[in-house]
């Protein structure tokens, strides 16, 4: 991604050239199966994609089989910074993005960011911005309360139920259960 702290997010379409070089160590622990690892991991790099919009994250990746998520703010939950050795070693992290979709994993991973507590802030100052617009539109007008001639609707219904009820206590209907 950009390593210019000062970029704005909006601009990353591409992950940091670095990730390739993640990717390179981290399949060179797979010893026999490098080849493989390595080129799968070598397509994901050349194929991925993010755009963030004013409406969301958009991500894609993959050649034969072709993957794309989109994610609006609103449905953000959560946003989680990952560090591990290699990506410390290298000026990596990663994002997660997680919302209510109720899988135990976060929706979406972010790779190869370089600035990644500034993109973090924006996601967050973008989630809570959705949120709050969500919340300062109008609602719905609510039900008024019941009127005096409701409420004595209401009592006369229940004073005929109740003599129904009577009623079939009396015929043996109901064995004696009163509700």
């Amino acid at each position: 991604m950009n390593s210019d702290p000062t970029s704005d997010p909006r601009s990353i379409t591409r992950p940091d050239p670095a990730l390739l070089n993640y990717y390179l160590v981290v399949s060179l622990f797979t010893l026999v199966a490098f080849p493989i690892v390595f080129l799968v991991a070598y397509i994901r790099f050349k194929t991925l994609r993010y755009r963030f919009d004013e409406d969301g994250i958009w991500m894609a990746w993959g050649l034969l089989f072709r993957k794309e998520i989109t994610l609006t703010y609103r449905r953000i939950q959560d946003i989680h910074v990952t560090r591990n050795v290699v990506h410390r070693w290298l000026g990596l992290s990663t994002i997660d993005v997680q919302t209510a979709a109720g899988g135990t994993g976060p929706q979406m991973h972010i790779e190869g960011v370089r600035e990644a507590d500034g993109l973090r802030d924006f996601l967050y100052e973008r989630m809570r911005g959705a949120k709050g617009h969500l919340e300062a539109t109008p609602r719905e007008a609510e039900p008024p309360l019941a009127t005096d001639e409701s409420l004595a609707l209401l009592r006369e219904l229940r004073g005929s139920i109740d003599r129904l009820a009577d009623r079939l206590d009396a015929l043996g209907g109901r064995g004696g259960v009163r509700s």
